[in-house]
C-alpha cells in the first residue's frame, strides 16, 4: 500500500520591522480664481470626501452682529437661485450627498460626502451652495431662533457654562475670542437676512480657499471637474485670513478663580487653563501632545490615576494642549463630586504642577506609542484624511507637517518632554510656590457650600458669578 508524498516544508517568512508611517501623498492643483485643490487617492474608498476650508476670521464679524457667520454657514444650503430649500434638500438626498457647514475660530468649513459615481453632480450642487445661496428670510429667522435656544441651553449645561465663563475670563474683554463663536443673545437677536447676505458676499470667495477631495479617484479627472464647477467662483480679496495670523489677546487679570453659582449642585464642573503654544513652538510640537497625554489625556494618565482611581472623585478628567493658528492654551476639563471640590482642585493643581519634577521613561513611552501607533488607524479613511488636510490648511500648513511631526515623535523622550513642560510653565507663568500661580480656574457648582473652602486654597481672588444677576 502506497502512502502519499509528504507535503514539502514551507519556509517561515521573514518578519521585517514596521516602516515609519507617512500621511498619504497629495496631488495639488491651483485654479486661476485662487482656489487651491488638494487630492488624495485612497483606493477602495468609494464614498468620496470633499472638504473646503475658507480662512475667514470671527474678527471679520461686526461687533453688534457676532454670530452672523454661524447663521450664514447654517443657511448656505437652504435654497439657491435655482431651487427652493425643499427642492435642494431632495436633490442632495437623491444624489446621495451628505452636506454640512460650520464656523469656528479657524474659519468656515464645508463638508460634502458622496458616492464616487455622483461626484460631478455633487460638485454642481456645491457650486450652487457656495455661489448662489438666497438665504430665505424664513430660514434665516428659523436659524436665529435655533441659535437663541442653543444659547439658553449652553448656559444651563454646566460643562458649556464653564467654558463660556473660562473664555470670558481668560481672553481680553475686547478680543473676539472672549465671546461665544456663535454670538450672544443680544448680537444674534439683531441678525437679519441682509446681514447674512452681506457677510457671504464679502467673505465667501475663492481666494485662499483650500479644497480637499479624498477617496478612490481612479478614472476621475478631479481638477477638470472642480474647474468646470467652481472655476467661475468669485476670486475675492488677496488678504484672506489676515486676522487669523494674530494671536488672541489674553486678559491681564486672567490668573484667578471664578465660581459660577449653581445652588444644590451635586457635582462641580471645573476648567483649569493656561496659555499654551501653537505648532510653531521652539523645540518642536511633538513633545506637547505626549505631555498632555501623560498629564491627563487618558484613563491611565496622572490626573485620573489619582482623582478617579485613588480618590473616587470623578468619572474622568481630561487635559490637552489646544493649538490655534497663533498661540494656544492648555486646558483641563471635567467634573467632580460636589463634596470633593476643595480637595479635588488642590490635588489637580498639584498634579499639573508636578510636571516640574519630571516624567518617567515609561510614561513617555506610553504617550509616544499611543499617538504614533494609532495614527495609521486614525487616518485610514477618506473622511479622516480630508479632515486632517483641511484642518492643517486652516492652520496655515499642509499634511507634510503631520508626517514630519509623527517622525519627530519617535525621538521624543523624557528629556524633551521635561524641557517642553519647563518652557510651557515659564511662558504661561504657572510656576511658583504651593499650588502655583498663573492658572485660570472656573468652577460651576454650589458656592454656598464650597466658596470659603476654595478661597482657603490661597489661589488669589475668587469671583462669584450668579447667572440670575447677569
Amino acid at each position: 500500500m502506497s502512502t502519499p508524498d509528504a507535503t514539502p516544508a514551507v519556509a517561515r517568512p521573514a518578519v521585517a520591522p514596521p516602516q515609519p508611517w507617512a500621511f498619504p501623498e497629495p496631488v495639488t492643483h491651483d485654479l486661476p480664481n485662487g482656489l487651491h485643490l488638494v487630492t488624495y487617492d485612497v483606493p477602495g474608498q468609494y464614498v468620496l470626501s470633499v472638504r473646503l476650508g475658507l480662512p475667514v476670521s470671527l474678527r471679520d464679524e461686526s461687533r453688534d452682529r457676532e454670530g452672523v457667520a454661524t447663521i450664514m454657514a447654517r443657511t448656505l444650503d437652504e435654497g439657491t437661485e435655482q431651487h427652493t430649500a425643499d427642492e435642494f434638500a431632495r436633490l442632495l438626498e437623491r444624489k446621495g450627498v451628505g452636506f454640512g457647514a460650520g464656523f469656528s475660530e479657524a474659519g468656515l468649513s464645508v463638508d460634502l460626502d458622496v458616492v464616487k459615481g455622483n461626484l460631478e453632480p455633487a460638485l454642481d450642487l456645491l457650486r450652487q451652495i457656495l455661489t448662489e445661496p438666497v438665504f430665505p428670510q424664513a430660514e434665516v429667522a428659523r436659524q436665529v431662533r435655533t441659535r437663541l435656544a442653543e444659547i439658553e441651553q449652553e448656559r444651563s449645561v454646566a460643562a458649556h457654562r464653564a467654558i463660556l465663563e473660562f473664555v470670558r475670563t481668560f481672553y481680553a474683554a475686547d478680543d473676539r475670542a472672549s465671546r461665544p463663536t456663535g454670538g450672544t443673545r443680544d448680537t444674534v437677536s439683531a441678525i437679519t437676512r441682509e446681514d447674512v447676505v452681506a457677510f457671504h458676499a464679502e467673505h465667501v470667495v475663492a481666494a485662499g480657499v483650500t479644497m480637499v477631495v479624498a477617496g478612490d479617484l481612479e478614472g476621475l479627472d478631479v481638477p477638470a471637474l472642480v474647474e468646470a464647477s467652481l472655476g467661475g467662483w468669485q476670486h475675492g480679496p488677496r488678504d484672506r485670513g489676515r486676522h487669523l495670523d494674530t494671536a488672541a489677546r489674553l486678559a491681564e487679570d486672567r490668573s484667578r478663580v471664578v465660581f459660577v453659582s449653581r445652588p444644590g449642585s451635586v457635582q462641580t464642573e471645573l476648567v483649569v487653563g493656561a496659555p499654551g503654544p501653537d505648532r510653531s513652538v521652539q523645540g518642536g510640537w511633538a513633545p506637547f501632545p505626549v505631555l498632555g497625554f501623560v498629564l491627563g489625556g487618558s484613563p491611565n494618565a496622572r490626573v485620573d490615576a489619582v482623582l478617579r482611581e485613588e480618590k473616587g472623585y470623578t468619572y474622568g478628567i481630561r487635559s490637552s494642549f489646544r493649538p490655534r493658528r497663533r498661540g494656544g492654551l492648555f486646558l483641563t476639563t471635567g467634573s467632580v463630586r460636589s463634596d470633593s471640590t476643595e480637595d479635588a482642585v488642590r490635588t489637580l493643581l498639584e498634579i499639573l504642577g508636578g510636571g516640574s519634577t519630571g516624567f518617567s521613561d515609561k510614561e513617555i513611552r506610553s504617550g509616544v506609542d499611543f499617538i504614533s501607533k494609532t495614527a495609521p488607524g486614525r487616518y485610514a479613511t477618506a473622511d479622516t484624511i480630508a479632515d486632517e488636510a483641511v484642518g492643517m490648511a486652516l492652520d496655515g500648513r499642509t499634511t507634510a507637517f503631520t508626517t514630519e511631526n509623527l517622525r519627530d515623535l519617535a525621538t521624543v523622550d523624557a528629556t524633551r518632554v521635561d524641557a517642553a513642560f519647563r518652557r510651557f510653565a515659564a511662558e504661561a507663568g504657572i510656576t511658583g510656590e504651593g499650588l502655583g500661580t498663573g492658572w485660570t480656574i472656573v468652577l460651576v457648582g454650589d458656592t454656598d457650600a464650597h466658596l470659603e473652602a476654595v478661597r482657603g486654597l490661597g489661589l488669589g481672588e475668587v469671583t462669584v458669578v450668579r447667572d440670575s444677576a447677569r
